[in-house]
């Protein structure tokens, strides 16, 4: 795993990178967030949609609920970045649209956008 810093309006965002997915279920979620507080200090963090399980996009099975539950919990934000066009289901479709209304969970297809929703609302950095 590999955790970039990036500063944007006096944010501090984590932007972590790695060859294998690092949100698989519940706990590997607050270890990423575990890692990232104490590695880079921060409170909010990029990762790639290759970095999260498929699971987690199948609604029925509750993952994305129960590791979005985390994240706020833990007062950490999240951008998952990547392309989301090709998932039909319309709750899932539904549940991204709310998120993105949303001011802690992203789903965006670039970086410079996971970043500008990111580095708003700097309750937290």
């Amino acid at each position: 795993m590999n955790i970039r810093k990036i500063n944007e309006n006096g944010v501090s965002i984590a932007y972590v990178t790695s060859d294998e997915q690092l949100i698989t279920d519940v706990q590997s979620a607050i270890d990423l967030m575990a890692t990232v507080r104490y590695e880079a200090d921060c409170h909010r963090i990029i990762v790639n949609k290759s970095a999260v399980s498929e699971v987690f996009f199948d609604l029925k099975t509750r993952l994305a609920g129960e590791v979005l539950q985390k994240f706020i919990n833990y007062q950490t934000k999240i951008a998952i970045i990547g392309d989301f066009s090709g998932y039909t289901s319309k709750s899932l479709r539904d549940f991204i649209y709310e998120s993105n209304n949303g001011n802690d969970i992203f789903f965006v297809t670039k970086e410079e956008l996971a970043i500008e929703k990111l580095s708003k609302n700097s309750d937290l950095s």
